[in-house]
């Protein structure tokens, strides 16, 4: 099995509070929709990719990608998103499914290769980093999944579970770990101020 045979959804369903509201995935980074550099980095490593979206999908048709709406009610987080992903990808017939956020445009161009290498007999394995102060930092909307998992997730949902980790970590999720030099991989943009310095760092991308 190859990582090409696995599909991937982009989650872009936050609410962007931090960014005054809209999609953070649209704001430019380098003259380019931070978009444009998760679709660049994504597309040799999954297919076919979506788009996880709520609201005028037509926002988005420049990509020419589905654009899956959460099938959760209240926008509960990005568990939503995981969920409308893995049922989307089960739909198509596919056994996994990759996550990855639409606003950190500089994860790893192995994302998918590392995640499946440590997945083995696990149903979930999840993007992690060092830990500064020892241990692992995991990123969990970075993630390979087992779409069989999809009913179990919708249930957790609907009891009030809105945390990645402690469901993944339910279903003994594996850990894929990255290097963070030059610099973080996973590093995502809240703020105007994490823009200003995703503009610096592009030159230094791997």
């Amino acid at each position: 099995m190859s990582a090409n045979e696995f599909p991937a959804v982009i989650l872009a369903g936050g609410l962007a509070r931090r960014m005054g509201g809209g999609d953070k995935a649209l704001l430019e980074v380098g003259g380019r929709p931070i978009l444009d550099h998760v679709v660049d980095r994504l597309r040799p490593q999954a297919r076919p990719l979506a788009l996880n979206a709520n609201g005028d999908p037509a926002r988005f048709v420049r990509y020419g990608l589905p654009v899956i709406a959460d099938t959760v009610a209240d926008r509960p987080g990005p568990l939503a998103g995981v969920l409308a992903g893995l049922e989307w990808a089960a739909a198509e017939g596919f056994d996994g499914l990759v996550t990855v956020a639409a606003d950190t445009p500089f994860f790893p161009k192995n994302l998918v290769e590392q995640l499946r290498a440590v997945r083995s007999q696990n149903p979930i394995a999840l993007a992690a980093t060092p830990h500064p102060e020892g241990g692992e930092l995991r990123h969990p909307t970075f993630g390979l999944w087992a779409t069989d998992l999809r009913g179990d997730l919708r249930r957790a949902i609907d009891e009030g579970t809105r945390k990645i980790v402690a469901w993944a970590d339910h279903h003994g999720a594996a850990s894929a770990m990255f290097a963070t030099e030059p610099f973080d991989p996973f590093f995502n943009i809240n703020t105007p101020q994490d823009r200003d310095r995703a503009e610096a760092l592009l030159a230094h991308a791997p």
